[in-house]
């Protein structure tokens, strides 16, 4: 997602692989099709860019396919063609694609085009991360979270974030009432953190005398929220019971305190989250309150996906300890690669708390992380993890890649500690870039 989208639907073969080869060289991912049926599939479930039509196609007319695709995913669409019929031109210009340009092609006009497709994606990037912040991030899995953010953020519609433990769904629900316009508060709930109980009280609130105890009216968390958002985390923790009165009040707008008999309406949007959740039915939300919920699901990846967001984080919990502390220190580049592989089981929590702990024992300027369940496996270095399934090769790997992290990269002590040549791990070494 960090490079511009461009796909190209043209029959004339030569043109749409020069337009394929002028793309990628300018840093485009690029797609092709040559027919009407061949390309709106494709174009109606994926984002673009920018989008070039021919006019004429074998099994209709570029007109055909704009007609069959979703203008929302498509940022600008342009007709290329060599065309002189007035009135195909006409029909093409009255569509909401941007322009109509006649072949051949200028290159001029295909830089001006490519320019103002680049200009335009950096834009929006500097929007998302100025907009998702604190959601640190650059992978293309966590910016197609920031755009879904983006999308759903002024709707009225109800959010399911689901994803691991650890991925951070507060963040995104904060971002999303960030960017929602609503004047309400954002309210958090951990529906697992409140015994069953006294959830419905602490959600509805309560009228004197309803129960043992409540010796006053309480307005409960959806009055609380109200013109804001109201945030349940852990949603399957919540008594079936429960989620049948919740799914009531979703669909009428209105609650009913506990010990009480008025209805009383709420405006308030609510964002859910699971780290459980494989789809509807799974014992722990009740289908229809699923369905009701997930009007705009959002699925978090888990930090092993995310690659390079790894190291960004690093440098970003380490920048916060050092404005903490006043001590500036920065990452060992040593470890990088030891934190790469690392499963992160507890996902970005468990990279924090393990900076933390690393940031505090260094002894220098220089901060080794070392995943936490790693340390608990005899040592800052010595953790290696394998499970069931693992390959020989992926645990020699494995092996090879933290004993290297361990010696700072140097191939000769690794070799000796593994009981290997150094020519061996040089080998393996290169056949892992070759794989890669």
């Amino acid at each position: 997602m960090n490079s511009p989208t461009l796909a190209i639907v043209d029959d004339d073969q030569d043109f749409s692989a020069f337009l394929m080869h002028f793309a990628e060289r300018r840093g485009f991912a690029a797609r092709r099709f040559h027919s009407v049926a061949d390309a709106t599939p494709w174009l109606a479930s994926n984002d673009t860019d920018l989008t070039m039509l021919d006019m004429a196609l074998p099994d209709g007319s570029g007109l055909d396919v704009i007609d069959r695709i979703p203008s929302s995913r498509h940022a600008q669409i342009v007709f290329v063609s060599g065309t002189d019929n007035a009135d195909d031109i006409r029909r093409a210009v009255a569509t909401h694609a941007s322009e109509f340009i006649g072949k051949p092609l200028r290159r001029d006009t295909l830089e001006r085009l490519f320019d103002q497709t680049q200009q335009r994606v950096q834009h929006r990037l500097q929007l998302l991360r100025r907009q998702c912040d604190p959601l640190i991030g650059e992978s293309a899995c966590m910016l197609r979270v920031k755009e879904d953010i983006m999308r759903v953020a002024p709707t009225r519609l109800g959010v399911l974030i689901s994803g691991e433990t650890g991925t951070g769904k507060e963040l995104v629900a904060r971002a999303i009432h960030a960017q929602s316009g609503r004047s309400g508060r954002l309210i958090s709930v951990n529906c697992g953190a409140v015994a069953p109980e006294l959830l419905a009280s602490q959600l509805f609130g309560h009228e004197r005398g309803a129960f043992t105890g409540a010796v006053q009216r309480h307005a409960g968390f959806f009055e609380q929220a109200s013109g804001g958002t109201l945030f349940l985390d852990e949603i399957g923790e919540m008594p079936q019971a429960l989620q049948v009165y919740l799914l009531r009040v979703l669909e009428t707008g209105h609650i009913v305190r506990v010990g009480g008999s008025e209805e009383i309406p709420v405006n308030v949007r609510v964002i859910a989250a699971t780290h459980q959740l494989d789809g509807a039915g799974t014992g722990y939300l009740r289908e229809d309150l699923y369905y009701r919920l997930a009007r705009y699901p959002i699925q978090l990846p888990p930090l092993r996906a995310r690659g390079a967001d790894i190291e960004r984080l690093t440098h970003a919990f380490i920048a916060e300890l050092n404005h903490e502390t006043g001590i500036d220190k920065s990452l060992d580049r040593a470890c990088l690669d030891r934190l790469l592989r690392h499963p992160w089981p507890g996902n970005v929590r468990e990279l924090h708390a393990a900076v933390e702990r690393a940031y505090i024992r260094s002894g220098s300027r220089l901060v080794d992380v070392v995943p936490l369940a790693a340390v608990g496996h005899g040592g800052d270095d010595d953790g290696v993890r394998f499970h069931v399934g693992m390959t020989f090769e992926e645990i020699e790997d494995e092996m090879l890649q933290l004993t290297l992290a361990h010696h700072r990269g140097d191939k000769t002590a690794t070799a000796r500690s593994l009981g290997v040549s150094v020519r061996t791990v040089h080998n393996h070494l290169a056949r892992r870039r070759d794989d890669g």
